[in-house]
């Protein structure tokens, strides 16, 4: 199916020859009570047929605002001045029906959450096709016809029937798809791609990239994509810029910026991220600081108070964007390009070398034999269900949601254990039944050597100050009504530490996380979202527990924010002999972090083990497709790299499949002869040894290399 096979009466659109997209010195700038804030800063860039440009920076950087602007989507106080064109045709200036008339037919934009660019109260057929009406003279029922293709080629199963649904019946990566089937609903010459893949998990992140892939090759558009992660564009990005302080600081070919970037700040991005390919424990960097404010910019280089290459030079002048190493397609704005040139390492490696980066130290519990540690937290064949309920007055039971499904692991003294899964796989159901310390329906949890069924009122309070947790949004976990002394000192007042002692240990504690005890009259409005979560952390501290429980802390950051916080939390339990439960769907941070890995499907836990056993030579069919998902910020490595994409979404949990639970999804059950496929149906795989500390629930585990 091609995008050719309905025929629209309107004329075809006029072939300009040329850049799709020309923007030259684009200023954009908002009013504020502080003044005005400069967002966009003389940028210039430009986007050929069939290109893709990957735009990256920090949040604040002037991203997303640039990219409004091409769109005609700013409010109208912003005040906008350079110049747009789109095909030759100059689009500052233009009225909005003007701009209408391109916005959606010619110029498409895939924004970040698909729930919000959808209207839920039409269909998401309906709204497919209305995007055809307004731009296309076709009958109502051909624009329905061409609605379900679209839904068919961006993968959504049984087309013709999901068509009728609505927004809220898809999950997020199908709405994420209804949405791109909507922005090359037209054959558009430009997509603008706002961080497509920001909220998802990693396997349908993958999806939505190659659907990208697939929408450029069906439209042979151009397409420029907004990201903070530096590894989500490696291997589909052709050119990148990368934007700091509302302007761009370095841009060009994708392999020249990662392999010999040329601006400190793009060398921080770089280094920050962690290495799903290195085995040996890397150092991450964090690019300390924050950036400035644009309402009033210091003289001379914006990234200078952050930059670890800064001199007196970089405080009279800003930079400007010049060509480096003689090529006129990558250019950099440092005055001190060729000093960073001169460094023996590329890339990361340089990140390192330059930000000065270091490995915390192992605590010394970790050279003791892990059978010889002490079990912090055992679970042993964990379930929990929930009843579904049908009827207002007389409510009946007509089904139940197996969240858990019989899970054991245990993590002992000093040591990290990664639970990684995708979304509605139970990792957060796990958590809760840990944290509630309740007798479960089925199973058995131990929490510092004591059985959850067995404590009573008391003692489930006393194990609460050798257990805390750190949750994923730190905005609503700490009360905003409170100064971040009264967050911190929350949980010794409950446990009856004295005034002296709290006003003692509060200071300790900010300093512990890298803030300053002087900021402790401050709410946490006035903080950083990296900030509010070290304050966080601050607070799950406060009791000296022995087991930490983070719940994704750090998938809402920025990667250079994240850097400092995965660095923090690996130098506390140094410190401090730590143990932690690490929950995380970004299988790159959990290899960086963790000591083993857990994997979880549909409530199950389906491979197990050392963290390095299970990376490099994953057993389980699923394992491998989420290792394969997770970008490699190295453009040549994921070029070469074979991508595992699973098809179809995480059945429901109410009624998994029979037999092993992953089958309806598996490459290798599609694979196998009748015979062997009849037994991943009907016997549910038991979880066997594979390897020294690793074990994989599959009835034909094989190792197969997928970094």
């Amino acid at each position: 199916m091609t995008t050719s096979e309905i025929q629209f009466d309107t004329p075809a659109d006029p072939v300009v020859e040329g850049p799709v997209l020309q923007v030259e010195d684009l200023h954009v700038s908002f009013p504020s009570e502080a003044g005005r804030v400069r967002a966009v800063r003389g940028l210039s860039y430009h986007v050929s047929p069939g290109e893709v440009l990957g735009i990256v920076g920090e949040s604040g950087s002037g991203k997303s605002v640039s990219s409004l602007a091409v769109m005609g989507l700013l409010p109208n106080s912003a005040r906008i001045t350079g110049s747009i064109k789109f095909q030759g045709r100059e689009l500052i200036g233009q009225s909005d029906t003007e701009l209408s008339r391109i916005r959606g037919r010619r110029i498409s934009m895939v924004f970040q959450d698909p729930l919000s660019a959808l209207t839920p109260v039409y269909t998401v057929g309906d709204q497919i096709a209305e995007a055809i009406l307004v731009h296309r003279k076709v009958s109502k029922s051909a624009a329905n016809k061409r609605a379900i293709e679209l839904l068919d080629l961006v993968g959504i199963p049984n087309a013709a029937e999901r068509a009728k649904a609505f927004p809220h019946e898809f999950s997020g990566g199908m709405r994420q798809r209804a949405v791109i089937a909507m922005a090359i609903a037209n054959d558009p010459d430009l997509i603008i791609a706002d961080e497509p893949t920001t909220a998802l998990d990693v396997t349908v992140q993958a999806q939505v990239l190659q659907l990208l892939e697939t929408a450029q090759e069906v439209t042979g558009a151009g397409i420029v994509i907004i990201t903070h992660d530096l590894g989500v564009v490696a291997g589909f990005a052709d050119r990148l810029m990368v934007m700091y302080a509302g302007r761009a600081v370095e841009k060009g070919k994708v392999d020249d910026i990662y392999q010999q970037p040329r601006m400190p700040y793009t060398l921080g991005l770089l280094g920050s991220i962690p290495r799903l390919d290195v085995s040996e424990k890397q150092a991450l960097v964090p690019i300390k600081g924050q950036p400035p404010s644009l309402t009033d910019l210091p003289p001379g280089c914006p990234f200078a108070p952050r930059c670890p290459m800064v001199v007196d030079a970089c405080h009279t002048a800003e930079p400007p964007l010049v060509d480096v190493d003689g090529s006129l397609e990558h250019a950099a704005a440092c005055i001190r390009t060729n000093e960073i040139a001169a460094t023996d390492a590329e890339g990361a490696e340089a990140a390192v070398e330059i930000f000065g980066a270091e490995v915390a130290d192992e605590p010394e519990v970790a050279k003791i034999p892990r059978e010889q540690r002490d079990v912090v937290l055992g679970l042993d064949e964990l379930v929990k269900e929930y009843p579904v309920n049908k009827g207002v007055v007389f409510k009946r039971r007509v089904g139940t949601v197996h969240a858990v499904a019989g899970i054991s692991f245990d993590v002992r003294e000093g040591e990290t254990l990664g639970l990684v899964g995708e979304s509605g796989c139970g990792k957060t159901t796990t958590l809760m039944e840990i944290l509630n310390l309740q007798k479960p329906q089925s199973g058995e949890i131990s929490v510092l050597g004591t059985k959850s069924s067995e404590v009573d009122a008391k003692r489930r309070f006393a194990i609460r100050r050798d257990m805390s947790v750190v949750f994923q949004d730190p905005m609503a976990s700490l009360d905003p009504r409170l100064t971040i002394h009264d967050c911190i000192a929350e949980p010794m007042q409950v446990h009856g530490y004295s005034k002296a002692d709290i006003n003692r240990r509060v200071p300790e504690l900010m300093s512990l996380v890298g803030l300053r005890p002087e900021q402790l009259s401050r709410y946490p409005g006035e903080f950083s979202g990296g900030q509010r979560q070290r304050i966080g952390i601050a607070r799950a501290l406060a009791l000296e527990p022995k087991l930490v429980v983070l719940d994704e802390p750090v998938s809402a950051l920025d990667v250079s924010i994240q850097a400092g916080v995965i660095n923090l939390l690996e130098e506390l339990k140094s410190k401090l002999g730590l143990a932690y439960l690490f929950v995380a769907h970004d299988l790159s941070v959990v290899r960086h972090i963790a000591d083993r890995v857990a994997v979880m499907y549909l409530g199950k836990i389906i491979e197990i083990g050392e963290v390095d056993s299970v990376f490099d030579a994953p057993r389980h069919p699923y394992t491998q497709a989420l290792l394969s998902a997770i970008p490699i910020p190295d453009p040549v490595k994921e070029r070469q790299r074979e991508r595992i994409i699973l098809t179809g979404d995480l059945p429901s949990p109410a009624n998994p499949p029979s037999g092993c639970r992953f089958r309806t999804r598996c490459f290798l059950h599609a694979q196998l002869p009748p015979e062997k496929q009849r037994t991943c149906i009907e016997v549910e795989p038991p979880r066997e040894v594979q390897a020294p500390d690793h074990e994989a629930a599959c009835h034909f585990a094989q190792v197969r290399q997928v970094l």
